[in-house]
């Protein structure tokens, strides 16, 4: 999923230079380091034990870098004040997997999105075990707060795509006025 969604921002789907863009999530930092290459400046988080890893690969991969890269500690469900103003984009690959992870998941997604704010989620669909029913839940409760959109597989990256590896658009719901 990392791979599909790196490859479909690197299509100029999503305008990246000079946006702020947040990755969670980011395990290796692969997709917000390819964000960071398209000239955004990107803050790429996950847990403590993963930042050593984040720091090397954003060092091996600088002299890519068109826009600025770096790490930081986020864990799903705290807070979120150090990672405001809202970014322009929130990256996402893999992370909905996990059913303990879902309430802190959707807590931070809520915390840091603003109304201009576009996330961008990459799974891979899976169908076994618990997988289908953690899938169907989150989705079920991010349609409270967001508006999802599927991006038609024909958008994705020509080599880089696959039948069971999805990506969703997603945005906050607007206020509705009295």
């Amino acid at each position: 999923a990392a791979l599909v969604l790196a490859k479909f921002l690197e299509t100029g789907a999503c305008p990246l230079a000079r946006r702020h863009v947040l990755e969670l999530g980011a395990g290796t930092g692969a997709v917000g380091i390819m964000a960071a290459t398209l000239g955004a400046n990107v803050t790429v988080t996950d847990l403590e034990e993963l930042q050593e890893l984040l720091m090397v690969n954003i060092e091996n991969n600088k002299h890519l870098v068109t826009g600025s890269v770096r790490a930081k500690v986020l864990k799903w469900g705290e807070d979120v004040t150090e990672f405001q103003p809202p970014p322009d984009y929130i990256l996402m690959a893999d992370c909905i997997y996990y059913e303990e992870s879902l309430e802190p998941l959707l807590k931070t997604l809520k915390d840091l999105t603003g109304p201009d704010t576009c996330v961008l989620c990459c799974y891979e669909q899976r169908t076994v075990g618990k997988n289908p029913e953690i899938e169907r839940k989150y989705f079920e409760l991010l349609r409270r707060d967001f508006e999802l959109e599927t991006i038609p597989l024909d958008r994705h990256d020509e080599e880089y795509r696959s039948e069971d590896i999805h990506i969703v658009s997603i945005h906050r719901k607007q206020a509705v006025g009295p």
